[in-house]
């Protein structure tokens, strides 16, 4: 293998090293992009406290909050939420979307 050939190997890896990069920031970029308008559309659809007890969610249970904020988004794109959503609205609606916890009762033999 000759110094052409060991130039040429570092140069496509520097292409393609350099391509993946490219596409990675792209995507954090669309990432960032679609985390602005969801939270343009929250600010549109629900009150400063019912945004503040969501963002609190968000803390603890970032899956949960965000499968919340997506029904809020979708709910409003087709135009089901009329007025901006209270604090004690969206505690309803987070009772009515939270899973029913599972009991346990462990009994020993003996």
């Amino acid at each position: 293998m000759g110094d052409d050939e060991l130039a040429e190997i570092r140069r496509r890896k520097m292409a393609e090293i350099q391509q993946q990069t490219a596409m990675q920031q792209q995507e954090i970029d669309r990432q960032q992009q679609y985390e602005a308008q969801m939270q343009m559309a929250l600010m549109q659809v629900l009150e400063p406290e019912a945004r503040e007890r969501l963002s609190t969610i968000r803390l603890t249970r970032p899956d949960f909050a965000r499968a919340v904020e997506q029904q809020l988004v979708m709910l409003a794109q087709n135009g089901r939420i009329q007025k901006k959503i209270t604090d004690e609205q969206l505690k309803v609606i987070l009772k009515q979307v939270t899973p029913a916890k599972k009991e346990f009762n462990i009994r020993r033999k003996g």
